[in-house]
Formats: C-alpha cells, structure tokens, sequence
C-alpha cells in the first residue's frame, strides 16, 4: 500500500509551540482540578509560591533560605507545566489530525435530480443545499459532494484523500461496494448516487469528530486508574501531614534539631505521589487514539482502544480476510447425463441477479465458455440473500409446452439448494454431493444448480488463503486470543481453509443470525469479542461485539454499527487494532510500574534530610551521599519533574508489543519498568546533586 498521507514529527515545531501555549493554558483551576493527582502538585506550587514571599517578608520564619523556597516552587510550576505539556502535545497531535480531515471537506457543485414535476432533468445545485435523499449524479472528474449509495452506474473512485491508499476502487450499484464518501473524485465512468445524510452528518464530518472528542472520554481502566492514584495519593497525604506534630514532637523531646519545614513537607509529598503516571495518563489514552488514527483506524472513543487491548476472541470472514477473497469461479462440473453447456447456461441464467463477485464470476466464466446472457421476456429474477443463500430466475414456459408451469433455475450453497429441489420433490444426485465434497476437501467452495426438481450439477469456486497469515494466528494464539473464522461455506471447505489457515475454530455456513448467536456465547463466557464487517447483513453483530471495525468502502450501516472505521478497508486490520491496544495498556501499566517504584529512591534522598538533624542515625540512609539536606530535597523536586518530559516520548509513541505470554510480559515489564523505575532515580538524583555542587546552588 502507498500511503499518501504525512504524519508530524513527535516534537515537530507545528505541535510543541501550541503545546507549550496549551500547558500555560491548562494552569486554569478548573483544568488542573480534572487530575486529582496533579491537581495535589498544583496546590503545592501555589503554597510553596506563597511561602517564598513569606520567606521574603519575614526572614528566618519559615526555617529556610529564600533562595530554596523559590527553587523548590520554580520546579513544581515545571512539574504541572510538563504535565499540561504532555497532554496538550497528545491533543496537538489529534488536532492536527482533524485539521487535515477538515481540509478534505470541499463545497462542491453537483447534478441534482429534480423532480417530475420540475422536468426530471440533472440541474446543478451547491453541496450544502442537498438533503437525505437525494439523487446526484457524477461523472468522470466530480467530486461526489456527501456520502450515498449507488443506484446506478459502475466507476473508477480515488478514494486516496480519505484513505491514503493511491489505488482507485470500483464503486457499483448493488452488493457490498455500493457506499460513497463525500470528497473523493469519480476518476471514470459515471454513478447515481443517492445521497443517505444530511449536510454536517457526513462520515467525514463523524470522522472530524471522533478525532476531537479523543480527549474528552476517559475509558473505564482509565477511571479505575485514577481511582488507585487518588486513594495513593490520600494515602501519603495523610501520611506527609502526620510529619509535622511529629517533628515537633521530636525536636521538644530531644532539646535538638529543627522542626521540619512546610516547603520540605510539600517536596516530601509530590515526590512520592504517583506524579509521573498522574501527568502522563491523560496523554497516554489520547496517544492511543492517535495511533489508532495513524493506522488508518477511526475510534468513536477510548473506550473502543482499551477494550481492543483485552480483547480474547476475534470473529474474522473467510473471504477478504483469511483468503484474498476474489474468489472465482474456475470449472463446471455437470451431473450424469447432464451436457456441460446445459449446466454453464442454468448457472448464468441464476447467476444474473446475484450482485456478489462469485456470481459475477460464474457469468464471466459462461461468457468465456461461448455463451451470451440473453434477455428472456417474462423472467423474474430471484436476487442472492444471505438469508437463503441462493439466486436465481424464474422462466416463463416455453411456447406450446404442455406444462405451463414456470422453470425454476436456481444457484447457491450445496445444503440450501438440496432444501429447495427436496421442496419441490426431487433428489440429490449421489454423483453430485461427492462431486462437492472433494471440490470441499481441495479447499474450494461448491455451489449447486439446479433446473426445478433436478440438480444440474456443480460450480467450483477457487480462493487462497493470504500469505503469512498462519505465523499471524500462531502469534495472537501466543497472545492467549482465540481465532474464529467465519464462513457462509459448506463444512468440508470451511474445515479444510481453517486447517490451511491455521485458526483456532471456525462457523461455517454461517448466517447474519449465526454471528450475532456465536458473539453472544462468547461474551456469555465472560470474553471481550471482536470482530470485522462491511455489509448491512453484518450490521446487528457489529453492533453486539465489544470491538467492531467496519470497512471504510462498508455500507452506512455497517459504519454506525461499529465503534472503529478502517478507512483502508482492510479486514486484517483487525490484527493491528488489537495488538495497538494492547500497546496503550502495556504503556499505562508500564508508566505505573516506574512511577510507583520511583518512590523508593526519593524516600531515600528526602527522609534523610529532613530528619536527620533531630535523628542523625538516619545518615546512614543516606546511600546516595547527597550533599547537604537542601541539595537532597532540590534534586529530588528536579528530577521528579525532569522524568516526565523524558518518558513524554514513550507515552506519545507507546510501548512497543511482543506477542508473548501475560507471565512473560509481567516479568518483561517488571524487569524493565519496575527495575529501571528503582535504579534511574538513584543515578538521576545523585548526577543532579553533583550538577548543584558544581554550580554552587547546594
């Protein structure tokens, strides 16, 4: 695929200036008050400010130098700063993001149908005066103005400004490649198009959207997060508060020391409050939906992401998905006594209201056999349903026949077509269900024809399973997620591209209802189910499954029927979808990991000096021989502050996902994050106590 689409830089000059105009932004208490965990930061800068001008007036009051006071409030302003920083970069990237999806949107002149009344002819009318509803027409070089069906005409669409995919698609009237957006081109041909939205609700203008209101939804890991950061929070609140009646009680009861001051109470809480993942959180979940968008993948809200991150069970079609899904028919296969060119017309002749590539296939192939698909007078067409499975036409009897009735030719799976002859009181031939079972086990799909009560014989249909993608399953089975294919084929088939393709289980002969059943099961179970769809039949299990991406080239219902649209219209996606929530769980819980088990080295450099003049035996935790108590708690306060601008690049880009075991990934994630979270702070703080000696400021 040829991408035509840029993205920005990580700290590209487009994002950071506004960013950094957005963190100065976000000081609003009414911003800061929506992070509990910042919103602690915040009020301890704005106390420390105020101490700093006490100190100023009252010299000796507050137990330290000015100079102190004002570093230690200097670098909490830049802890909140870097926070509001971090999330105002994530919503720059998204913003941006939108910003070139509102530059696609064009006010453009289309041919409008008038009514009968007005004289039925094509007029040009603007954009924005068009309704639901509807009729316009397009030719080679328009613009199509909002998104529609086709009602007519077949035409080459440059769907590149919406997709980024160079390479035009066919849009034709019928089937599951009926839908137009808004905004792409007509690059040959002409279509009717029926417009199916009203100005303002065009799935560009969703799309816009969704990107914007990325930031607003907070997904239920996300809550429950904060809920854990908060209750820690609390926690050393309570804790930090309980120091100061400590302190002097201690002081009066040793005749030494000095009562610790409320500047080195303030370090002593924002250094152990969870503040790195507190800042990072809101820009880690926005992150997540930027990837996604990034991918091509539009999610109506966070929550969608997260629950493609424990998703466990992924519905996948056969066709499109599992195979290249052009599957084409490739022989006839006529019954004992049966001429082949009998056989070829019946399933032409059955195949003509069948808008499916497959049916569109088996007239080409009679085409390419000799015969021409004349118009019959009288005929009455039976159109392919998911539901019967079969099409078909209904022949007026030939002239001066004694039997007057109609002659039904009909097409379509094996086991409906023996259904409907067994109605009308015939047999399936012996030859011929042997003949679709070895067209079954080569992997091929069978279709039978028949002509009334008599089956005519077999249409093979041939499609190969992708390449590569056995070592796909293999790796999500690795990831604890089971791989169901689905499949309006025949067992045999199904069996042998399940065993071919390498998934876990698969549902053959499969209807709209069978999906909609099989996804119910499943999250009756307790499992998180997700699956991929284009069509309007597959609309109700998009709908019930708990991450449903729809096709970008899908029809209107299956897009509203989804929580993710794939512009590329590419149902492996569903594979990247969910291995990029995956990623945005494993960076939220890798932050954390750091976040909590950097407390350690901050106890270590702050208990010691702010007790060690009423307690000098606490010297000896002392273990990273900081300078002097002021030295310790100022490196302390920087560094804290500094560890969130360096780990804004991990939260924007994510951690990277290895498809492993969860054991495997818990002592990964330990290994990394929770022994880095412990041995960074150590080399960090004491590399900046050895920066404040140099310049004197210790």
């Amino acid at each position: 695929m040829t991408n035509t689409k840029t993205s920005l830089s990580l700290f590209d000059a487009a994002l950071v200036k506004p960013a950094l105009w957005g963190a100065f932004a976000k000081l609003d208490p009414r911003t800061q008050w929506r992070n509990p965990v910042m919103f602690i930061v915040y009020i301890g800068s704005i106390l420390t400010t105020l101490l700093w001008v006490h100190s100023l007036t009252f010299p000796g009051d507050t137990g330290m130098k000015p100079a102190f006071v004002l570093a230690v409030s200097v670098w909490l302003w830049f802890t909140v700063l870097f926070a509001n920083f971090a999330e105002a970069l994530a919503e720059g990237r998204s913003k941006a993001q939108a910003a070139s999806l509102r530059g696609l949107r064009k006010d453009t002149w289309a041919k409008k149908l008038q009514e009968p009344r007005h004289g039925g002819q094509w007029l040009p009318e603007q954009a924005p005066n068009l309704r639901k509803g509807d009729v316009v027409l397009v030719e080679t070089g328009d613009v199509i103005p909002l998104d529609g069906e086709v009602i007519e005409g077949v035409a080459s669409v440059d769907e590149s400004a919406i997709t980024g995919e160079s390479a035009p698609v066919v849009r034709e009237s019928g089937g599951d490649f009926s839908a137009v957006t808004g905004g792409t081109r007509v690059l040959s041909d002409w279509l009717v198009v029926r417009i199916s939205v009203n100005p303002g609700e065009s799935f560009l203008d969703r799309m816009i959207g969704m990107v914007e209101a990325a930031k607003r939804h907070k997904t239920p890991n996300e809550i429950a997060l904060t809920i854990l950061l908060v209750a820690l929070t609390l926690v050393f609140l309570m804790v930090t508060v309980t120091l100061l009646p400590f302190s002097l009680f201690s002081v009066e009861a040793a005749g030494a020391g000095t009562v610790v001051s409320l500047t080195a109470l303030v370090a002593l809480l924002v250094c152990l409050i969870p503040t790195t993942i507190g800042g990072l959180l809101s820009a880690v979940g926005v992150a997540g939906m930027s990837r996604m968008m990034q991918a091509n993948v539009i999610a109506t809200s966070g929550r969608a992401v997260e629950a493609a991150g424990d998703v466990d069970v992924l519905l996948l079609d056969k066709t499109g998905t599992i195979t290249h899904g052009n599957r084409q028919a490739s022989a006839f296969l006529p019954s004992p006594g049966v001429p082949k060119s009998r056989l070829a017309r019946a399933a032409m002749l059955a195949s003509l209201a069948d808008e499916t590539p497959e049916g569109r296939s088996i007239v080409e192939l009679a085409r390419r056999d000799g015969l021409e698909a004349a118009s019959v007078e009288g005929a009455r067409f039976v159109p392919f349903t998911a539901q019967t499975r079969m099409s078909g036409v209904d022949l007026p009897a030939p002239p001066n026949s004694l039997d007057t009735n109609a002659i039904l030719l009909r097409k379509g799976a094996v086991d409906a077509v023996r259904r409907h002859v067994e109605s009308l009181g015939g047999a399936m031939p012996a030859e011929v269900l042997r003949a679709a079972e070895e067209t079954a086990r080569r992997g091929s799909t069978p279709l039978a024809v028949a002509e009334g009560a008599r089956v005519l014989g077999v249409v093979e249909l041939k499609d190969i399973v992708k390449t590569g993608i056995k070592e796909r399953f293999a790796e999500l089975r690795r990831m604890g997620i089971k791989t169901v294919m689905i499949t309006g084929d025949n067992k045999l088939t199904a069996a042998a591209i399940a065993a071919e393709a390498g998934v876990d289980d698969f549902l053959a002969e499969a209807t709209p209802e069978d999906k909609l059943a099989l996804i119910r099961k499943y999250q009756s179970e307790g499992r998180l189910v997700a699956m991929t769809g284009d069509g309007t039949n597959d609309a109700p299990a998009l709908a019930q499954a708990d991450v449903a991406v729809a096709m970008g080239s899908g029809t209107q219902a299956a897009k509203e029927a989804g929580n993710m649209v794939d512009l590329d219209s590419n149902p492996t996606k569903l594979l990247e979808v969910v291995e990029t929530g995956k990623a945005l769980l494993m960076t939220r819980g890798s932050l954390t990991t750091f976040s909590i088990a950097n407390d350690v080295a901050k106890y270590f450099a702050i208990i010691p000096a702010i007790f060690v003049s009423t307690y000098p035996q606490l010297g000896a935790l002392n273990v990273m021989r900081l300078a002097s108590p002021s030295s310790a708690i100022l490196s302390a306060v920087i560094f804290n502050a500094l560890v969130i601008v360096f780990l804004i690049p991990l939260a924007l880009k994510g951690v990277r996902y290895r498809p492993v075991g969860a054991a495997a990934l818990l002592r990964r994630n330990l290994a990394i994050y929770g022994l880095g979270g412990l041995v960074v702070p150590f080399i960090g703080i004491k590399l900046i106590d050895w920066l404040l000696v140099a310049v004197h400021l210790s």
